[in-house]
């Protein structure tokens, strides 16, 4: 199963204040367990919401919004996706991170991610293919990139 783990955005993040050496280190070395251990796929930090926008879509028109955007503790800061037998194993490796936020309360937030199964009859042999189709050029980008 895939899981996505949110690093949950706090103050100090919004405000852009960069990690330590020490932290940046720790974090390294946890990445590096991760990766050794077959479980990481992706992960990275993001800037804060004041240099993101958002697209809202209501009653089929769509606005753009310019960050920051409010509810610090609905933002993300920053995500890794893992591949992992079960959630508990996910959660396992979640209790094992460095502090993310040091000097502040932080969490993270273990999601598991949609694989073609959870679907159901809805997700049509010809969907299916079409999905196929785009992982496989995905791939190929990434590979010349």
């Amino acid at each position: 199963m895939k899981v996505m783990v949110i690093v949950k955005a706090t103050k100090n993040s919004e405000a852009g204040i960069m990690p330590s050496e020490e932290l940046l280190r720790a974090m390294g070395n946890y990445n590096e367990e991760l990766v050794k251990a077959g479980i990481m796929l992706a992960g990275d930090g993001l800037h804060p919401s004041t240099k993101g926008k958002r697209i809202q879509f209501r009653a089929g028109k769509r606005s753009v919004v310019d960050g920051p955007f409010s509810e610090t503790k609905e933002l993300i800061a920053g995500y890794w996706i893992w591949q992992v037998r079960s959630i508990e194993e996910a959660v396992e490796w979640a209790r094992r991170c460095p502090d993310p936020m040091p000097g502040e309360d932080a969490e993270l937030e273990i999601r598991p991610i949609f694989e073609a199964e959870d679907f159901g009859k809805e997700f049509t042999p010809e969907l299916r293919a079409q999905e196929d189709r785009l992982r496989a050029e995905v791939e190929r980008q990434q590979k010349k990139g």
